[in-house]
């Protein structure tokens, strides 16, 4: 049965061409080793596949590098193929610095260095620049600080409604103020809290036995507001 011939064409499905390549590309390496063997001649193959992937072939057995291949295809056609290379690339360089200067004169005049060659229409463009670039930073300061004050107020929110939530945990009356309910014992200090959360303490005087005259043996209990 005769082989059908292939139309050369790009092949649209991704998986068939990356397949058709990878067995091209090893059918071709493998006529170039035989042309290698055969004709003791010296063969390097570049490829490049359609992801960028890099595939090389060079001469077994010839101790050469591409770069030495490259080098004896100049010499025998009498030309230097990496002259035009160092242009383009001195070229490339040469525009980067010239943007590199100007971004750095750039920068410096918006420290207000290196005005002096400008002229008006251009200090008045800078100066116009330099009004846009001061709003936009006020905006983001102003941004932050509301942030700031959003999240404070959502932080005290938070606080009062746990404060609210323990006063009717405990059913402390909000109006009423509190009170230290204070036995004999050897108190020093009582610590409690307030409406506003702050910390106050208890100072407990001693029992006045001449007060309770008569009453009897127990406890001498009084009661003190919290200071």
């Amino acid at each position: 049965m005769a082989r059908r011939k292939i139309q050369i064409k790009k092949i649209e499905n991704l998986t068939n061409r990356q397949v058709t390549y990878s067995k091209r590309r090893n059918g071709l390496f493998k006529k170039a080793n035989e042309l290698t063997v055969l004709c003791d001649a010296t063969v390097s193959i570049i490829m490049l596949s359609s992801n960028l992937k890099l595939h090389e072939f060079l001469s077994p057995g010839s101790n050469l590098t591409t770069k030495d291949v490259y080098d004896r295809y100049q010499k025998a056609l009498g030309v230097d193929i990496w002259v035009t290379h160092e242009k383009r690339m001195q070229d490339d360089l040469q525009k980067l610095n010239e943007l590199n200067r100007k971004l750095q004169t750039d920068i410096r005049q918006r420290m207000g260095d290196c005005l002096e060659d400008l002229s008006f229409e251009e200090l008045c463009r800078l100066g116009q620049e330099m009004q846009e670039a001061v709003t936009l930073i006020r905006e983001r300061k102003y941004k932050k600080i509301d942030n700031q004050i959003d999240t404070t107020k959502k932080k005290v929110r938070n606080g009062q409604e746990v404060h609210k939530g323990l006063l009717q945990e405990f059913e402390i009356p909000k109006d009423e103020p509190p009170y230290g309910l204070v036995d004999n014992g050897d108190y020093s200090n009582v610590m409690g809290y307030n409406d506003a959360s702050r910390v106050l303490a208890l100072r407990l005087q001693p029992c006045q036995p001449n007060l309770h005259a008569g009453a009897g043996s127990g406890s001498c209990v009084t009661t003190y507001a919290l200071l």
